[in-house]
């Protein structure tokens, strides 16, 4: 369902009603509390409260029951409008509510806590929206199911307690959230959290622990760093080249740059003024301030600017796979998905105005092509346009050109894809390709962004067939975002049994004896022989225990050789998915596993 499909539907609407329930539940276990905000968000809602306890997992089920008793009572649920000294009134106990409120009179934030626009000197005081159940009142905009008794209580589930700084800041009070699910049918429940448990399997930072493939060490090497062992590093360097390989194959250029930038740079780019505070501190070299580059962009513009560029050149794309560094929040580190450093697969193109449909048409099914590459087949989109007002950088005739020329190439693709009006950040409108992994959850991947700023910032400028200097037009590219998050993905994905092409060890050999090893490895010797990744387990344990170390390490083949695979000159063929194909010629198996992986197969 799309963003906006869902922000309509009677399922929001469900789980925004329930997170008013589950609060009132939890005021009636602690009527001092103090409420925050409670959104519905993507499968669930939550809400955030501040109790004179910590809460328990066993205060879950007692929160339920009340909710189940507040439900049963068909309570309407009555939208009213209220002055601003009305809602002081009736949340004069409730400090982030007055909060919210004096965000709403300054314009900074809207009912649910969320950002609003700012209110013009002499505008007239808002007026406020309420949702009233029972005895419970809420500061709201809505909507709401009509009445309490349209939830269905056999489709509520409350999941977890968790930690959250009241608007995100750390220097504001610890909360304790709530987050619950709910659907129209208890049937609908069940097969979510069945969703749930699959994905606590395939939680990329258990497998990633399991499979040998990273770490963290967060006391010694600090937060939001990853370590890639050699099985992970080898999974990155496949993908990797796979991806410089078509790229080359498609007319990139592969650049390098530097990790760190002058501050001279990053004031003629902006990011000192507009992203400063996602940048760590400078540092002193021979007098001059230099910052770790929290983007490629600048430095791929310098090698643009370090000639005279020709109409003729272009379209020019520089690629780099970049390593940079931004700002993150302690509490919003999350294994691989979210770090402090991380490398971009970034690419920059620079075109003529003539040039940009088809160069947009290119970079939109180039990024598909790769995105299915890797298994990613269901794949939508959201087209983000220009900012309403002043907000934005650059002819308001460029942006239309821009945008109808993302549409287009949207509309060409055939991908489903949805319109964020105004959505766009102020240097230009942009695509943002979502995929859906193996249990349907949706992923951000890439963006393809158009920036009229940073040619204006850097005066950059082609010769044109009449011999006058004319602006290019720039587009930012992120295929896979970040390697760091793209192998949590992926893992997450396949749940660590990689394709055949990635998986960093594609056969174990299995010798049943000692006197099995020899040829085991004369095998293995073959298979590497003919490219492939082998291994031979000539550990002491039992065949049994060598098969089920194999599976658990994700091993697409074992091959299990005894005295008649040696007399034979064959491998008793083993799949991870538990098929027995018995036993099979040598060279037939290699032919195999090379088509496997020929074929990015997931084995």
């Amino acid at each position: 369902m799309k963003q906006s499909e869902y922000a309509d539907s009677n399922l929001y609407r469900v789980r925004h009603s329930a997170a008013h329930v589950m609060a009132q539940a939890v005021l009636e276990m602690f009527p001092d509390g103090k409420l925050a905000i409670g959104p519905a968000i993507e499968d669930g809602f939550y809400y955030d409260f501040d109790l004179p306890r910590s809460l328990t997992p066993d205060d879950l089920a007692i929160i339920e029951q009340r909710m189940r008793a507040i439900i049963a009572g068909n309570h309407p649920f009555i939208r009213r409008e209220v002055g601003v000294d009305e809602a002081r009134a009736i949340f004069a106990d409730q400090p982030y509510k007055l909060e919210l409120i004096n965000g709403l009179i300054a314009g900074g934030m809207d009912e649910d806590g969320e950002a609003a626009g700012m209110a013009a000197p002499g505008d007239a005081p808002p007026v406020l929206t309420t949702y009233r159940h029972d005895s419970f009142e809420d500061l709201c905009r809505g909507p709401h199911v009509d009445n309490t008794g349209q939830l269905n209580p056999d489709g509520i589930k409350l999941l977890k307690i968790a930690g959250a700084y009241w608007r995100g800041d750390e220097r504001n009070p610890m909360l304790q959230r709530i987050y619950g699910t709910a659907w129209e049918t208890a049937e609908e429940l069940a097969a979510y959290l069945e969703r749930l448990a699959e994905a606590e399997k395939r939680d990329h930072r258990r497998l990633g622990t399991q499979l040998d493939l990273f770490s963290i060490h967060p006391d010694q090497l600090g937060g939001g760093l990853i370590l890639w062992h050699p099985k992970g590093a080898l999974i990155r360097h496949l993908a990797e080249d796979f991806c410089k390989r078509e790229h080359l194959a498609n007319n990139y250029d592969l650049v390098y740059s530097p990790h760190i930038g002058r501050s001279t740079l990053w004031e003629t780019s902006g990011h000192l003024g507009y992203y400063r505070e996602n940048m760590y501190a400078p540092m002193e070299i021979e007098g001059q301030e230099y910052y770790l580059k929290p983007m490629n962009c600048p430095f791929h513009i310098l090698i643009y600017k370090s000639s005279l560029r020709s109409y003729r050149e272009l379209p020019l794309r520089f690629a780099e796979w970049g390593t940079v560094y931004r700002f993150e929040r302690g509490g919003v580190l999350h294994g691989l998905l979210r770090v402090r450093g991380f490398t971009q697969d970034d690419a920059h193109h620079f075109c003529r105005p003539d040039q940009m449909p088809a160069e947009i048409d290119f970079v939109l099914g180039f990024s598909l092509h790769l995105l299915r590459s890797f298994g990613f087949t269901e794949v939508s989109a959201y087209l983000s346009t220009r900012p309403a007002g002043n907000k934005a950088v650059g002819d308001p005739r460029q942006w239309q050109a821009a945008e109808a020329a993302l549409e287009e190439a949207l509309k060409r693709s055939n991908i489903p894809y949805d319109v964020d009006e105004g959505g766009g950040a102020f240097y230009g409108p942009k695509i943002d390709l979502k995929v859906r992994d193996a249990i349907h959850r949706e992923w951000q991947l890439t963006t393809i962004q158009f920036d009229f700023n940073l040619p204006e910032r850097f005066d950059l400028t082609y010769m044109g067939e009449d011999g006058q200097p004319h602006r290019p037009y720039m587009v930012h590219r992120a295929l896979l975002g970040s390697m760091e998050r793209f192998f949590g993905i992926l893992i997450e994905h396949y749940g660590g049994a990689f394709p055949v092409w990635l998986a960093p060890v594609q056969a174990m050999l299995i010798p049943i004896a000692d006197r099995h090893f020899d040829y085991a490895r004369q095998v293995a010797a073959q298979l590497t022989g003919a490219g492939l990744r082998a291994e031979v387990d000539d550990s002491g344990d039992r065949m049994g225990n060598k098969i089920r170390k194999a599976q658990e390490q994700k091993v697409p083949y074992m091959l299990v050789v005894g005295d008649k695979e040696v007399q034979a000159g064959a491998v008793a063929v083993r799949l991870r998915s538990g098929q027995d194909l018995g036993p099979r010629p040598v060279a037939e198996v290699v032919a195999m596993i090379q088509q496997a992986v020929s074929d990015r197969a997931a084995g």
